[in-house]
């Protein structure tokens, strides 16, 4: 049971399919069953397939235990999104009869490198061995059930690589397409063009009501296709110190530097304790005295509060600075010394040989080897010490490869000890050569910082109780002004204000700059809550929040205030448009211009693949497209472009010469396209029929 113990010690199971953005995701032991009680609902259903609530718990609670540090939400977004797919797919590799060989799947299995790599199923020669494999299985029941679940997800991503294969294979690029693509690159126009931009009419100048954004939605419906969303308005009353309350924690931690006088009940009389200045034993006063425990390490001046850390770091041994602000603290810091060199900067190539503890991944070699090799690296270092960093991209075989060898700041002891001890022993700019069970290091020293040891009493600034609860009453007296009039007017009377509101879908969980409130959400599309309704929720370390449920959007469109932002520039563009073109008559484009009050401009060689107009106006596809479709000195009619309404001459089309072969243009098109297939899992989910009970189970 021990290879099975150690298979399962680093399982990664990827469940669903890579390629196509599967939402793909590790769950350890993904196929093991917990007793979390029966249900006889459904989660969901995709076309008509169930759900089953019980698997889809389980599935989640095993997520939410692998590591990953995610909540329950977002692993039950996972799990549903991979349920989705896994579902959709599957019936595609039904439709289309796909099976997966013994050997296919043996293969898929041995990619997982807990299962590829064990030693338990390699033989001599070190590859691996399906008998042994097999044999091992067999041998161990528990092993066997592991490994039967496994097959099945190495089952569906065999699938999926067939089918990708095929989807792949049936995209295709013709040679009338490089064709195109070699005339839009080649082809050349020569026009002069009256260009009245947009931005010459104020935008105060033109209206958009809601109404024709919904219009705009709704005839561009698949662009603002949403999910029933419900806005949410709040008032955010926060539970912070105030002035007095930060004057008492300032005034608290500066009477700690002097000493103070204390009546002793034992003895019957009055005791003079010593102060931070004169502490005997600062450590035990700073841990008695400060929310943050005390520190004896020596800190670089960069690790210190930006504000004061010239005078931090520069402060005498003994002598004390503040108080200060330090992050949510008032703080006051004695200086406890200084020390020269107490982090070190260094870049290194490693040279692994087999034996050592990470052996190289790029070649097979020998201690006696890697010691030849690291010491010819290191006289090639010495004579050219500007190669250090080209040697480690191309021959170290440690991570830091691909920084150069960089391993960047580091204290006393965090490296193994002969590596510490060649920094730390010599001066900027040293290079060397040491050996450790890594392997041969060359080892170049870039920096090192001094640093100072303080002794600081911080003490966190918050609220007072009596302040806590002034900020109660206040939350608690809106909540209730709230739910018997206008929200707005409520707040206004007690001096709140009504923080933008949130448009938020069933399964959100972030709540706009609150962060993940999951718990208003779920309030909000509570069937039990209606609109107009208003709930005080308490936020930790950040206060009250008072929600109301402000109206829900069913129409199957995001609300229009989501989409104004994007909407509304188009609309305000076309209405411009249609006024520009009102002022752009005359019957050459000289006339026009001046009625249009602009001037003629010239663009030369200019091709469909890049249709910018010179100037920094930008890319307009349309008034380029005009400007090859006319013949040489016709004028076109008004175009409504990107930046502004155009008319254009043509002066000149020059077509580019034929060629015989569009291959490389076939390729770049191919390219273009290499995603496509990308687009089949959205295709899927958009004509299937999707029920999402999620809610119902309170997630």
């Amino acid at each position: 049971m021990a290879v099975l113990a150690k298979i399962r010690q680093r399982s990664a199971l990827l469940i669903g399919v890579i390629a196509l953005a599967l939402f793909a995701f590790i769950i350890q032991d993904l196929f093991n069953r917990g007793t979390f009680g029966q249900s006889s609902k459904d989660v969901g259903s995709i076309d008509g397939k169930d759900i089953s609530f019980e698997d889809f718990r389980v599935k989640v609670s095993n997520l939410e235990k692998s590591g990953q540090g995610i909540t329950s939400t977002e692993a039950a977004n996972r799990v549903w999104d991979q349920e989705v797919s896994i579902a959709l797919l599957s019936t595609q590799f039904d439709k289309l009869g796909l099976r997966v060989g013994e050997k296919h799947l043996i293969e898929v299995l041995k990619s997982d490198p807990n299962i590829g790599n064990n030693p338990a199923f390699k033989n001599a020669a070190g590859m691996f061995d399906v008998a042994k494999f097999k044999d091992y299985v067999k041998a161990n029941p528990e092993a066997a059930q592991y490994i039967t679940a496994k097959e099945k997800d190495a089952e569906l991503n065999a699938k999926f690589q067939i089918y990708n294969t095929l989807v792949k294979s049936g995209l295709y690029t013709t040679a009338s397409e490089g064709k195109l693509k070699y005339e839009m690159e080649a082809n050349k126009v020569n026009f002069a063009y009256a260009g009245a931009l947009y931005s010459s009419i104020k935008d105060s100048e033109v209206k958009i009501s809601d109404s024709d954004i919904v219009d705009y939605m709704k005839k561009n419906e698949k662009k603002f296709k949403a999910d029933e969303t419900r806005e949410i308005q709040y008032v955010l009353v926060e539970d912070k110190a105030s002035k007095e309350d930060e004057a008492d924690i300032k005034a608290k931690i500066t009477s700690l530097l002097n000493g103070r006088v204390e009546y002793n009940a034992k003895t019957g009389k009055n005791d003079t304790l010593p102060g931070f200045k004169n502490a005997a034993n600062i450590a035990e006063f700073v841990n008695a005295n400060s929310d943050v425990p005390y520190d004896s390490t020596y800190v670089p001046k960069n690790a210190l509060p930006a504000v004061d850390a010239d005078k931090l770091f520069s402060l005498p041994a003994g002598a004390i600075y503040g108080p200060y602000v330090y992050g949510k603290y008032y703080a006051i810091s004695k200086s406890l010394g200084f020390k020269a060199g107490v982090n070190a900067k260094a870049s290194h190539i490693l040279i692994a040989y087999e034996g050592s503890q990470t052996p190289s991944p790029k070649e097979k070699r020998t201690k006696e080897e890697a010691k030849a090799k690291a010491e010819e690296i290191l006289a090639q270092v010495q004579a050219n010490p500007d190669s250090f960093m080209m040697l480690a991209f191309t021959a170290s075989d440690d991570s830091s490869a691909q920084q150069g060898g960089d391993l960047g700041y580091f204290g006393q002891g965090q490296m193994v000890k002969p590596f510490n001890d060649f920094v730390f022993n010599n001066g900027i700019g040293k290079v060397g050569l040491v050996e450790t069970p890594f392997g041969f290091h060359i080892i170049k020293i870039t920096d090192k910082q001094d640093g100072i040891r303080l002794a600081t009493i911080a003490q966190k600034i918050e609220p007072s109780e009596a302040t806590s609860d002034k900020v109660f009453t206040l939350a608690t007296k809106f909540e209730q002004a709230a739910a018997d009039k206008d929200f707005a007017a409520a707040a206004k009377e007690l001096g709140l204000k009504v923080a933008a509101p949130i448009s938020a879908k069933a399964m959100d969980e972030q709540f706009g700059p609150l962060g993940n409130q999951r718990n208003i959400i779920r309030w909000a599309f509570d069937k039990e809550t209606s609109i107009g309704d208003v709930k005080r929720f308490e936020l930790a370390n950040i206060g009250h929040v008072i929600a109301q449920y402000k109206s829900e959007n069913k129409s199957g469109l995001v609300s229009v205030t989501m989409a104004r932002p994007y909407v509304e520039p188009i609309l305000k563009n076309k209405k411009k448009a249609e006024i520009l073109k009102a002022k752009m008559t005359g019957s050459s484009l000289e006339a026009i211009a001046k009625s249009a009050g602009v001037t003629v401009q010239q663009a030369t060689n200019v091709t469909l693949d890049n249709p910018v107009l010179p100037g920094g106006v930008g890319q307009e596809p349309k008034v380029v497209g005009n400007a090859f479709a006319l013949a040489a000195n016709k004028i076109s009619a008004p175009i409504e472009g990107n930046t502004g309404v155009y008319v254009v001459k043509n002066v000149s089309t020059i077509k580019a010469p034929a060629i015989a072969n569009h291959a490389e243009y076939v390729a770049k098109v191919k390219a273009q396209s290499a995603s496509d297939a990308s687009r089949i899992l959205p295709a899927l989910k958009n004509n299937a029929k999707i029920e999402d009970n999620r809610l119902q189970f309170n997630y």
